[in-house]
C-alpha cells in the first residue's frame, strides 16, 4: 500500500506521442523512499521512454511529473538532478582517464557549483571531495579511489555510475539496467548495494534480469507496448494471468 508521506517521485497519466506512435499511454507510478520499484517489459514496451520522461530527458506529450512535491513536468534534467533526482544509464557514462574518486569528485562539483572561484584548485573544494569519498564508500569502491576508471571491471564501473549518482545527494534514484553484463558474483554485489541504499532512497529500477528483479524489488510494473497491464508486489506479478501470458510467454 503506498504511503503518501513516503512518495518522493509520482508519475501520473505519463504519455508519450512519437507521431502516430504512443510509446507511453497514461502511464501512472509512486516511488516511495524504502522501496525498490522495478519496471519491466519486452523492447519496446516504453521503459527507457518512462526512465527518460522522468529524468526531465524528454517531455512527455501530456501527464505530469512530481518530485518531492514539486511539479516538476517543465523542469529540465539538471534541475532536477539539483532538486534530488539521480539517474543511471545502460551505457557507461564514466571518465575512463580519471580516478574513481575523481569521477565522484566531477559529479559532486555539479551540487556545490561556485562560478566566482573559477580560478581555484577545485580539488580544494572540501564540500565536493568530502562527498566524493562518502559516495565511492557506499557504493563499495573505498580500496579503489585512486584506479583509474577505465582499470574498473565492468562491475565495479556499474558502481562507479551509482557512486556517482550518490555524490549529488538525491533522493530518488533511476536505475537504468544496472546488472547489464555482470557475472554471478556482480550481481550480487550490486544486488547488496541496492538493498542498502533503499533505506534511505526511492529507487526506480528499469532491468531484464528477472531472477534478480523478484529478489530485489518491492512492488513491480509490467508494461506491454507503452501501457502498464499489472502492477504490485513480486507474486501479485508473478501470478497475474495476464503477465504469464504477455510477458513470462504462458498461455
Amino acid at each position: 500500500m503506498t504511503n503518501p508521506s513516503n512518495v518522493l517521485l509520482h508519475g501520473s497519466e505519463i504519455t508519450r506521442r512519437w507521431g502516430g506512435l504512443v510509446a507511453l499511454n497514461k502511464v501512472s507510478l509512486d516511488l516511495q523512499r524504502g522501496t525498490v520499484h522495478a519496471v519491466i517489459g519486452t523492447n519496446g514496451a516504453g521503459k527507457s521512454t518512462l526512465i527518460n520522461i522522468l529524468s526531465g530527458e524528454i517531455s512527455p506529450s501530456s501527464g505530469s511529473v512530481e518530485l518531492l512535491g514539486q511539479d516538476v513536468t517543465s523542469w529540465s534534467q539538471p534541475r532536477r538532478a539539483r532538486a534530488g533526482l539521480g539517474r543511471s544509464y545502460q551505457r557507461n557514462t564514466i571518465y575512463p582517464s580519471f580516478t574513481v574518486l575523481e569521477n565522484c569528485r566531477l559529479a559532486a562539483q555539479a551540487t556545490v557549483q561556485k562560478p566566482w572561484l573559477w580560478w581555484s584548485d577545485a580539488q580544494q573544494c572540501t564540500a565536493s571531495m568530502a562527498a566524493a569519498r562518502a559516495s565511492a564508500t557506499r557504493a563499495g569502491l573505498d580500496d579503489l579511489l585512486d584506479r583509474e576508471a577505465g582499470l574498473l571491471s565492468h562491475g565495479q564501473k556499474r558502481q562507479l555510475e551509482i557512486a556517482m549518482c550518490l555524490a549529488t545527494k538525491p533522493q530518488v534514484l533511476l536505475l537504468d539496467e544496472p546488472l547489464a553484463g555482470m557475472g554471478a558474483e556482480e550481481t550480487e554485489r550490486m544486488l547488496a548495494l541496492l538493498a542498502e541504499l533503499k533505506s534511505s532512497h526511492a529507487i526506480l529500477l528499469v532491468e531484464h534480469d528477472m531472477d534478480a528483479v523478484f529478489r530485489v524489488a518491492d512492488c513491480i510494473t509490467v508494461m506491454v507496448n507503452g501501457t502498464v497491464i499489472a502492477c504490485g508486489t513480486p507474486d501479485y506479478v508473478r501470478n497475474s494471468p495476464e503477465v504469464r501470458i504477455a510477458y513470462l510467454g504462458d498461455h
